[in-house]
């Protein structure tokens, strides 16, 4: 019964050690991710003020073109206006 006893006792110890080292090696992964996490994070922040400034870009794009057909659309309407007015009078 003794040696059954000695047997499950260094069997516990082999079990303990397993488990230290496989916790040891889960906190070593753990913190490699957590650096992948961070490089990541970092990389999708410049990204970020990227496509901030193409969204400017294309904000300020959109204001111009709106304002350069509105600006050709009064003024084919006056000439068609103009026209139409001619007509009426003679």
């Amino acid at each position: 019964m003794e040696f059954l006893g000695v047997i499950l006792d260094s069997l516990l110890i082999v079990l303990v050690i397993i488990l230290i080292v496989l916790a040891l090696k889960t906190f070593d992964t753990l913190n490699k991710v957590d650096a992948i996490l961070d490089d990541t994070k970092k990389k999708l922040d410049s990204l970020d003020g990227v496509f901030n400034l193409v969204d400017n870009v294309s904000n300020k794009l959109t204001l111009v073109t709106d304002t350069v057909v509105g600006s050709i659309v009064n003024f084919i309407t006056s000439i068609f206006n103009k026209k139409g007015k001619g007509d009426i009078d003679e």
